[in-house]
């Protein structure tokens, strides 16, 4: 067990290190989080009298799709040199490389999640500032990320990855997102917790299940 999380830590610090160097995904992804919200803000503003009600739903909107963008470039970039070929030829089980890719996925969303919520918290609702919400973003960010390396590596031997994975992600992703809007709404409008306590199940449900594929399946989907 210490052997294989000493190299799941060695899969997540070698992506941190890329991503420290380089820059990509995360500036990527925390360039198109904020000109979200701010177009978001901008535009529900004119539409309509209050925003408030409108944060959650908004809030995953810009977590799912920045999210998306560090998917697809965490197994490009693998894909890049045969690099993917390299970490395949290493003597441990295939699934620490899905276990420790989906971590980086992680922590990279959380970092732009660390940044989103209290501009979101400024511009539509502070509410959004607690505890409630903060543990059902890393909920549902766990599963996004589980569900979107697991796709992530269908799409990356593809010539058309770029298209292939939202294609694919997103309709899968529905339960996830539309559980984790209402979750969120709840303790935003703090509803007591029998109301919307389901959905947080299925949010959590959502994320085992795509962890378990992914550790089962990966090296299956590597090899094809």
């Amino acid at each position: 067990m210490q052997s294989y999380l000493r190299q799941v830590f060695a899969i997540v610090r070698k992506d941190l290190l890329i991503e420290l160097r380089t820059r990509e995904s995360s500036t990527a992804m925390l360039v198109f989080a904020i000109m979200a919200i701010i177009l978001f803000n901008f535009a529900l503003r004119l539409s309509v009298d209050s925003i408030r009600p409108l944060a959650p739903g908004v809030l995953w909107v810009v977590l799912v799709f920045a999210g998306t963008l560090g998917l697809g470039h965490s197994l490009n970039e693998e894909e890049q040199n045969q690099c993917i070929d390299g970490l395949l030829m290493t003597p441990s089980d295939r699934s620490v490389i899905f276990v420790g890719k989906s971590l980086a996925n992680i922590l990279f969303i959380l970092i732009i999640a660390l940044i989103v919520l209290p501009v979101m918290a400024a511009l539509y609702d502070e509410a959004l500032l607690q505890l409630g919400v903060v543990l059902t973003v890393v909920t549902g960010v766990i599963g996004y990320a589980g569900a979107g390396t697991l796709i992530a590596t269908m799409a990356s031997s593809t010539r058309a990855r770029e298209i292939f994975l939202p294609i694919l992600l997103f309709p899968l992703s529905v339960p996830l997102v539309v559980s984790a809007v209402i979750v969120t709404a709840g303790f935003v409008n703090q509803q007591p917790f029998a109301e919307f306590g389901a959905w947080l199940g299925v949010v959590v449900a959502f994320g085992v299940i795509f962890w378990t594929a992914g550790v089962l399946l990966f090296d299956f989907l590597v090899e094809g």
